[in-house]
């Protein structure tokens, strides 16, 4: 790796779209773009072990620095030898800043120059996160790629918010960069806010893409706006940023979401969207998402996916994973979640395929065609 954490390639180009096919190399090995990542808010990604996170082919996935931050505490970690250690994975860890979480605590928050005070969600104790602070925490952890810590607008804020709210997140990343000392192990990755302000994007990639940083993300979308909100920042955003960094849009979980990016030239998304919905009894399939609680499943013997080559859909049928859910079984919930998991994992393997191949387009029409079923 030399005196860098992270090197990125750019593979290849679609000729008919935006989406990029890249690698990024990390030290805890290499991750193949355009990449979903799972998300382990509480150094687990839930109901699962590590090494069937690893078997449904995720290659990186999230740890949370609000939460571990809280619980168990990031010394507890660093003691442990890192979060890689703590939690017995050997691939690419990704840390959030924890501004996100801060952020959407509401009432229990306040916004200054020099961070966030905030209580603590577990015991109502009080709390400072800076810039500092959020980086010192990250270093504890030791993820290979740490994200800056900034302000997540809410999408309803109006410009003269947003704009002062860009403007401190820029200053925020200058004081992240100067905490940051480990930059021969963690890759820093700035993010750009300015809500659904063009002219506000622009002068937020202007500002962070002159600190040349290893990655960036786009930061205050999929925040609760409207889809058609959500395309028209990636119509311009991605272009903003240098062509040989990744990007990354944070709290992606849905295939169309998913896609749209790919399209617009995003190599990096997360979300706890999979596991979530899994603990619900949903499944995503070839042919859309299917609720397995429903009754016509109570004696359907077949796999879960008949086009998926999970663990689950290998060894359980529907009527199984029914009974299990009915029961109340934490069975369902980790056997729901592997298939979630693999099935993103593959349908970002055929992504990359399809981009290779100059077909990404054609690919995604197919996959919407059987997925959403014309209705998207």
């Amino acid at each position: 790796m030399g005196n860098s954490a992270l090197i990125f390639e750019l593979l290849h180009k679609d000729e008919k779209t935006k989406a990029r096919r890249g690698r990024i190399t990390t030290p805890h090995g290499v991750i193949e773009t355009p990449v979903f990542m799972p998300v382990g808010t509480q150094a687990t990604v839930k109901a699962m072990k590590p090494e069937d996170v690893d078997r449904t082919g995720a290659q990186i996935i999230l740890g949370n620095t609000y939460h571990l931050y809280l619980r168990p505490g990031s010394d507890i970690i660093r003691e442990a030898g890192g979060l890689h250690k703590f939690m017995n994975w050997d691939k690419p860890i990704l840390t959030d800043s924890g501004g996100y979480q801060v952020f959407s605590l509401g009432h229990m928050r306040k916004i200054t120059e020099e961070g966030v005070k905030f209580q603590s969600y577990i015991d109502g104790s009080r709390h400072m996160l800076t810039p500092e602070k959020s980086i010192e925490i990250q270093t504890d952890l030791g993820s290979d790629i740490m994200m800056a810590f900034d302000e997540c607008a809410p999408p309803d804020a109006d410009y003269a918010y947003i704009e002062r709210s860009q403007a401190m997140t820029t200053r925020w990343l200058e004081r992240c960069i100067n905490a940051h000392k480990n930059t021969e192990k963690q890759a820093l990755f700035g993010i750009m806010q300015g809500g659904f302000f063009k002219d506000l994007r622009e002068k937020s990639a202007e500002a962070i893409v002159d600190f040349d940083l290893p990655g960036y993300a786009i930061g205050g979308i999929s925040v609760g706006e409207t889809k058609e909100e959500y395309i028209g920042v990636l119509e311009y955003a991605p272009d903003l940023l240098p062509e040989n960094k990744p990007r990354y849009v944070m709290g992606i979980g849905t295939p169309d979401y998913i896609f749209e990016a790919v399209e617009h030239g995003v190599d990096m998304f997360d979300c706890v969207e999979p596991t979530r919905i899994a603990r619900h009894g949903m499944a995503m399939t070839s042919h859309g998402r299917l609720s397995i609680k429903n009754a016509r499943f109570a004696r359907d013997f077949g796999p879960l996916d008949p086009e998926c080559d999970c663990y689950t859909c290998r060894n359980y049928s529907r009527a199984y994973l029914r009974h299990l859910f009915r029961e109340g079984e934490t069975l369902s919930h980790m056997l729901l979640s592997e298939h979630n998991l693999r099935f993103l994992s593959h349908m970002c393997e055929d992504i990359r395929t399809s981009i290779e191949e100059d077909r990404f387009a054609d690919f995604k029409a197919e996959f919407y065609s059987k997925y959403y079923e014309g209705k998207i």
